[in-house]
């Protein structure tokens, strides 16, 4: 795939080529406009954050900031309806403390559906897991020279730099998904609560393929979104597909490696023994020690 001129898509919640005033102030005052829990883009760090919304992969965005999801609060309602009935009433929580039986923390939840009755009594819930894409490169460098100047490089070529940034879909299913999946998914399964993962769809492409049931039969939802051509610079977070798994058999499918032949790893183990034994001895040939 070829790598595009200018690896980021958006910069404090817009397009890189978007000039227009609202989009100068947002960049100015390094605000977040997805729904984080301040005015301000906090990622990485509060006093210097890095205002990537999402990279380019090819000629398509690829959200790389979980806030980013946020917009409009359109996962929140996906996952509602896979939750609960139409007629509950709902609220959410974002990064609410799990705990396992001993009491130790198994992760924050990145929000917590909750279902609640006309005297405010919580009857039932629901999880739902927000999955970014992780990046491999160095993407702060680009940022800092797009936020040099914005207007002269709205359109930069970043390919000849080192560490060229992109998308690291495995890194981001072996690091961050499975291991979500493993404990805190472990716990909520326990309990016989659903749960739902709200991840882009090149990054669901990546997966191995699930093992799909009705949503009656689902205990998970896959809530898969892209980000669409808006009015406008804009891009805009809409939801392509939902797909309905059960939990046991998507946490088997996706931690379980896809085994490669035998006989490779065994190649490499004789490259390692050649190379350690540098005049490998012919048997043949080795004189007894015990004489004739």
């Amino acid at each position: 795939m070829k790598e595009p001129q200018h690896p980021l898509a958006e910069v404090f919640g817009h397009r890189t080529t978007d000039m227009s005033a609202k989009a100068h102030r947002f960049r100015k005052n390094r605000l977040c406009p997805f729904n984080n829990k301040v005015p301000s883009c906090t990622k990485d760090k509060a006093k210097d954050p890095l205002g990537v919304c999402s990279v380019m992969h090819g000629d398509r965005p690829v959200i790389t900031c979980p806030v980013r999801f946020r917009e409009n609060w359109l996962i929140a309602d996906d996952a509602a309806d896979f939750f609960f009935g139409e007629d509950a009433t709902w609220t959410s929580l974002t990064e609410v403390r799990l705990t396992d039986y001993y009491g130790k923390s198994a992760g924050n939840i990145d929000v917590v559906l909750v279902a609640y009755d006309e005297m405010g009594r919580v009857y039932d819930f629901g999880s739902l897991e927000i999955q970014a894409v992780y990046i491999s490169g160095n993407v702060r460098d680009p940022f800092a020279h797009y936020m040099a100047d914005c207007q002269k490089n709205a359109n930069m070529d970043w390919t000849k730099e080192a560490h060229y940034p992109r998308p690291d879909f495995l890194s981001s299913s072996r690091k961050r998904l499975a291991p979500q999946l493993m404990f805190k998914g472990e716990v909520l399964n326990a309990w016989k609560k659903k749960m739902a993962v709200a991840l882009d769809v090149a990054f669901f492409e990546t997966l191995p393929a699930l093992e799909q049931v009705s949503k009656e039969d689902a205990d998970m939802s896959w809530l898969i979104y892209d980000l669409l051509d808006g009015k406008g610079h804009s891009y805009q977070l809409q939801k392509l597909e939902t797909i309905y798994t059960r939990f046991s058999d998507a946490l088997n499918t996706i931690t379980r490696p896809k085994v490669g032949a035998v006989k490779d790893f065994m190649k490499i183990l004789q490259s390692k023994v050649d190379e350690k034994l540098e005049c490998p001895p012919d048997n043949a040939t080795i004189d007894s020690p015990f004489g004739k």
